[in-house]
């Protein structure tokens, strides 16, 4: 994502136009582009200040598993040792949403789930014998 224009320049962008220039000689003389200079006088215009706008997404709002994620931690609650293939499995039965194994993985990271699988935990499978001798 860009970087927004500094605050002094956004000003003396400003301050050209309210001076009697036109937009797009303001975008000349301070090396941005018309539409940014057009843009800034706008924004001015309707909001009265020339701070820059938030850029990306609210977190948590965006992507197709946020509406699920109640849905999601309810069932990792109820069997931690559900795997991420079951749970992509149950999301298409129940809501009719596939998605890939990595975009669930990352869906219950931000519901701030640890998803490793512990040995200690019961319904784990042991990895087999011990190579080592005893």
């Amino acid at each position: 994502m860009g970087k927004a224009y500094s605050q002094d320049l956004r000003r003396r962008v400003f301050d050209y136009i309210a001076s009697g220039h036109s937009r797009r000689a303001a975008g000349r003389v301070f090396a941005v582009s018309a539409s940014t200079a057009i843009r800034l006088a706008a924004e001015h215009r309707a909001s009265g200040t020339l701070a820059p706008k938030r850029q990306g997404r609210v977190p948590g709002t965006a992507g197709k598993l946020a509406p699920h994620r109640a849905f999601l931690c309810e069932i990792v609650a109820a069997e931690p040792d559900i795997t991420l293939a079951e749970l992509a499995r149950a999301l298409a039965d129940t809501y009719g949403v596939t998605v890939d194994l990595s975009s669930v993985h990352r869906a219950l990271v931000r519901a701030g789930l640890s998803y490793k699988k512990r040995p200690d935990r019961a319904g784990t499978r042991a990895r087999g014998p011990d190579p080592r001798p005893a």
